[in-house]
This record gives structure tokens, C-alpha cells and sequence, in this order.
């Protein structure tokens, strides 16, 4: 029997099988959970709808975190489907491509700041919200992934580390709220993996091969390794745990040679 065995766990942002959301997804399956999962654009719901399948659900659900009756209409679904919920994955993150290449002050606008924050930091207040309800009594979870780009300045990354720096904050306050509930809420701060939105950023098969040569563990982490540490986190295992961001980069965060070349 998995740790996740009888949970119910809604997963956002997968779009393909390289995505840190599949892995999340394959790893909670494994460990006995039951999934939904939400798709943002309509051009990926057939790719959404046959991953899914291979969890064994057909729980898909529309839901651009820009639009709150979409928000409504998937926890009022989740009701009717399962009374409850008892973990979430927020893998939700977009900022516009002209603001993640060059130099930041060029790249900047501020619509881009605005729709950076909003998709990627408000959602996972607008998200728990609406699952608050839902996860009541039931020793529930969020996790949210995050990236080091929140804490330094990660050439490229630009408007999106401040969506990153303000999403870990909003971690925090969740936690702090939702807390006196026995909800908790965590993020998972991931070292580069080659998915298809980290295709976005200019210049990442660079950072994926210094990267790769500066950790600790001389390589990248995988989409299964994630995977693992946000199932625990979502587990009752981590029941003790809220409010924190856990990396999972092979050790690159703490290599001495990274701080000094990017600092």
C-alpha cells in the first residue's frame, strides 16, 4: 500500500511527459493516490485528456488561473466527483518571451510584470481559496514549484524571478493561514530540467550543462526525482512540515562555484 493510498490529489500544469507535473503525477499514482488534473489551453486538452488516461482518470478540467468561474467550476466539479480534496500541485507559470531573454530592465513592461504575477503568484492564492473548503478534516496539502531564479539573479530568468520570488511569498502566507486548519503548504524548488516551458528561457542548454558540472552530484535532477519529494510532501509523512521550500537540484544550490559565478 502507498503512502498516498485514498488521497485525492489535483494536479495543474501538466502538458507533456517531460513536464516536473507528470512526473509529480506518476509519482503520486504510484503511491496510490487518485488524480484529477486541469489543462489552461484548449489546443492541449486531447494531449491533457490522453495523459490522464494513463493515470486512470478522466477527471480534466479547463482552468485559466486568470479566470475565476473556470476557478469555480473545477472545485465544484472536484465536489460533485469527490466530496473532498486532499492535496493540490500548483505548476502553473507564464511571463511573456520578450521579458525572459537579455537584459531585465529591457525586457520589463508593465504588462509583462502584471500577467507574470498573476498567472504565475496570485494563482496559488486564487487556487487555495477555492480548495479551502474542500480540505477541511482531511490533513490536505499544497505544494507549489518554484525556482532558484527567486533568491538570485539568474541570467534569462528576468521578469519571472520576481513572479518566482513573489509566488514563494505567497507560500509562506498560505501556510500561515491555512495552518490553524491542518492544511499545509509547501514549494519544491526544482534544478533546471529540459520541459518544454524551461524551452522558453534563452540560453537554458547552457545552464542545463553548467548546471549539470557544478552540482554536487555532478548531474541534473529528473522529472521522477521531483516527483518523489512533492508526493512526500503531500503525503501524511510531511505532516510536520509547512511554510518551507525544499530544493531538489542535486546540491547545485549549495556549490560554492554558483553563488560566485552568479552572484
Amino acid at each position: 500500500m502507498g503512502f498516498l493510498q485514498g488521497k485525492k490529489i489535483l494536479i495543474t500544469g501538466l502538458i507533456s511527459s517531460r513536464s516536473i507535473a507528470y512526473g509529480v503525477a506518476k509519482a503520486c499514482k504510484e503511491q496510490g493516490a487518485e488524480l484529477a488534473f486541469t489543462y489552461m489551453l484548449d489546443k492541449v486538452e486531447d494531449r491533457v485528456r490522453d495523459m490522464a488516461n494513463s493515470f486512470g482518470s478522466e477527471l480534466v478540467y479547463r482552468c485559466d488561473v486568470q479566470n475565476d468561474d473556470e476557478i469555480d467550476a473545477v472545485f465544484k466539479n472536484l465536489e460533485q466527483e469527490w466530496g473532498g480534496l486532499d492535496g493540490l500541485l500548483h505548476a502553473v507559470a507564464f511571463a511573456p518571451k520578450e521579458a525572459l531573454e537579455g537584459d531585465f530592465l529591457e525586457g520589463i513592461s508593465r504588462k509583462a510584470f502584471l500577467v507574470s504575477q498573476e498567472v504565475s503568484a496570485y494563482s496559488l492564492a486564487a487556487l487555495a481559496k477555492r480548495a479551502r473548503p474542500l480540505m477541511q478534516d482531511r490533513q490536505a496539502a499544497l505544494v507549489a514549484l518554484t525556482y532558484l531564479g527567486s533568491i538570485r539573479a539568474v541570467q534569462n530568468y528576468n521578469t519571472m524571478g520576481l513572479a518566482k520570488a513573489s509566488l514563494e511569498a505567497a507560500i509562506r502566507y498560505t501556510a500561515q493561514a491555512l495552518g490553524p486548519e491542518g492544511i499545509r503548504c509547501n514549494g519544491v524548488s526544482a534544478g533546471p530540467i529540459k520541459t518544454l516551458a524551461a524551452s522558453g528561457v534563452s540560453g537554458f542548454s547552457k545552464s542545463l550543462k553548467r548546471t549539470s558540472e557544478e552540482s554536487f552530484l555532478k548531474r541534473n535532477v529528473t522529472i521522477e526525482e521531483v516527483g518523489n519529494v512533492v508526493a512526500f510532501l503531500l503525503s501524511d509523512l510531511a505532516s510536520g512540515i509547512t511554510g518551507e521550500i525544499t530544493y531538489v537540484d542535486c546540491g547545485y544550490r549549495n556549490s560554492a562555484l554558483s553563488i560566485t559565478l552568479e552572484e
